[in-house]
C-alpha cells in the first residue's frame, strides 16, 4: 500500500550555517549563535506559538533541502572506518529528506522563533515544531549502539594569535567564519588524514611544513596536533592559490581572488 504525503513547509530558517561541512556534528556542539526560524504568515501561526515561549527546549522538523539522493550506508563522521545504516544514524542522505533538532528556544516574537545551539542550515524548510519534554524525551541509561557514549574524545581547539587575527579579518571583510569552522572540522580525529578535507603539509605540492592542513573551500587552515593533551593548536591561515594562479584573475571560479589579494597584502604573505 503507498500512499502520497504531501507536507507543506510551515516556515524558514535563517542561520549562519550556510554550507553543509559549516555544520556542528550535533546542534549542542554549536554554542551560543542565535538563528531564527520564521514562520510563513496567514496560516494563524501566531496563535499556534502561544505558550511555547515557556518552554527551554523545542523539537524541529525540517527538510534537509540541499540533499537530492538517499544512502542505505552512510559513513558517520565519528566512526569514520566503518559504514552503518542511514536508519542507524542521524546522517542527512535519507530517503525523505527529514531532519529533526532539539534546540534552545530563546524567545519567539510573533512569528520569528529564535533558537540557539541549532545544526540547522539556512533556508531550511520548516516541517514543525513540538516542545521538549525531560520526563518523556530524555532516556541517558539507554543503549547507543555503535554511537560511544559522552564527549571524552573532543579535541580542544585553540588559535594562535596570526591565526585568530587573521580569522577576524576574515569573518569581518567577507563574513567567512573559518574559527567555527575549524573548531567544528578538528574537535573529533584532528590527525586523520584519510578524511575529505584533511592533509598532512608536505604532501603534493603543499610547501608548508609540519603538522596538517584543513581545506575550506579556497582557503587553507594550518594545524598542529598534540594527542597526549588532546588539543589542537591553529597556526595560521593561508591562500589555497599559488601565486600563478592568483594573477590569472580570468579565471575565478570561485569570484575571491581579489580577496585572496587583499588577505596576501594584508599579512605580507
Amino acid at each position: 500500500m503507498t500512499e502520497e504525503i504531501i507536507i507543506e513547509p510551515i516556515g524558514y530558517l535563517h542561520s549562519e550555517l550556510v554550507y553543509r561541512y559549516e555544520t556542528p556534528r550535533q546542534g549542542v556542539l554549536a554554542g551560543g549563535k542565535i538563528s531564527v526560524i520564521e514562520l510563513n504568515p496567514n496560516n494563524n501561526f501566531e496563535q499556534a506559538v502561544k505558550d511555547l515561549d515557556g518552554f527551554e527546549r523545542i523539537w524541529v522538523l525540517y527538510q534537509f533541502h540541499l540533499n537530492n539522493n538517499w544512502k542505505p550506508l552512510v559513513n558517520p563522521p565519528r566512526h569514520t572506518r566503518k559504514k552503518v545504516g542511514v536508519f542507524a544514524s542521524r546522517a542527512p542522505y535519507r530517503p525523505n529528506q527529514i531532519g529533526m533538532s532539539c534546540v534552545k528556544l530563546e524567545k519567539v516574537d510573533g512569528l520569528k522563533i529564535f533558537i540557539s545551539e541549532s545544526d540547522i542550515l539556512d533556508g531550511s524548510p520548516i516541517i514543525d515544531i513540538k516542545p521538549y519534554l525531560p520526563y518523556s524525551d530524555s532516556f541517558p541509561d539507554a543503549a547507543t549502539g555503535w554511537v560511544k557514549n559522552g564527549i571524552e574524545n573532543i579535541f580542544d581547539v585553540c588559535f594562535e594569535q596570526l591565526a585568530a587575527v587573521q580569522c577576524d579579518w576574515l569573518k569581518e571583510i567577507a563574513k567567512i567564519s573559518l574559527m567555527d569552522f575549524a573548531r567544528l572540522q578538528l574537535e573529533f580525529n584532528p590527525a586523520d588524514a584519510t578524511r575529505k578535507r584533511i592533509t598532512e603539509t608536505g604532501n603534493g605540492n603543499l610547501s608548508f611544513s609540519g603538522g596538517y592542513i584543513l581545506a575550506y573551500r579556497t582557503w587553507r587552515i594550518i594545524y598542529n596536533v598534540d594527542e597526549i593533551a588532546m588539543t589542537v593548536t591553529i597556526k595560521e591561515i593561508r591562500s589555497g592559490y599559488n601565486k600563478e594562479e592568483l594573477l590569472n584573475t580570468d579565471d575565478d571560479k570561485y569570484h575571491d581572488k581579489l580577496l585572496h589579494q587583499k588577505f596576501q597584502n594584508k599579512f605580507h604573505l
